[in-house]
């Protein structure tokens, strides 16, 4: 990593500096820190550096200024590597940062202080990676979970539907799964239920059962 040209974008001064003294010490190149977006903006432009560490949340509003100009980096250089810190976890604001692509992380900045991680995530970034933190990872299979139209069915029912995925009527099922097709009946009828799917003349239930087992997969 020597040589890697940087700057890094936080109001906290404190930490600002911390971070550069640190990234100085493993001869990276701190080209200039910057305070707020705007101040940040001009800086990137300015010296066109290869990575930007930035804090999501900076002056004025302390809300998403940081997120906003790593996005506008990713447009205006998008050879530029972005780590984005972070206090907080916030799916939606990574997802919506690393859809940018390769050379991109996010991190809370609670793992600053394990260096060894820290340094590892700005390697990987600078070489062309990715980077996204454990406890966002962790947030976004928490999340997956909760919209998983599947959740409420048994393994039983997901086996039914599986089958129904590909195409077997429920006598075919019951031969597949040595039950019943009495029992079958009970499990489609049970599934099209939890999935709470329309009982209309315009909508063909298994059909749409299936879609939505193709789709969650």
């Amino acid at each position: 990593m020597t040589g890697l040209r940087v700057v890094l974008a936080e109001d906290d001064v404190l930490l600002r500096e911390g971070i550069a003294s640190l990234l100085a010490r493993e001869g990276l190149d701190v080209l200039g820190q910057a305070g707020d977006a705007t101040e940040l903006m001009k800086l990137v432009r300015a010296t066109r550096p290869d990575l930007v560490v930035v804090d999501v949340r900076m002056p004025p509003t302390h809300t998403t200024e940081g997120l906003q100009a790593a996005q506008q980096i990713r447009t205006e250089l998008p050879g530029t590597g972005v780590l984005v810190l972070s206090a907080y976890a916030d799916v939606d604001q990574a997802m919506e940062l690393l859809a940018g692509g390769r050379r991109i992380g996010y991190l809370l900045k609670s793992r600053i202080t394990d260096v060894t991680e820290f340094l590892a995530a700005v390697e990987r970034i600078a070489g062309g990676g990715s980077v996204i933190d454990p406890g966002l990872v962790a947030e976004l299979v928490t999340a997956r979970r909760r919209d998983d139209p599947l959740a409420a069915l048994s393994t039983r029912e997901r086996e039914v539907l599986a089958q129904m995925a590909e195409g077997q009527s429920n006598s075919g099922i019951a031969r597949r799964l040595w039950i019943t097709e009495g029992t079958v009946e009970k499990h489609v009828r049970s599934v099209l239920s939890k999935l709470k799917l329309p009982e209309t003349d315009d909508h063909h239930r298994r059909v749409l059962a299936v879609l939505t087992f193709l789709e969650a997969r």
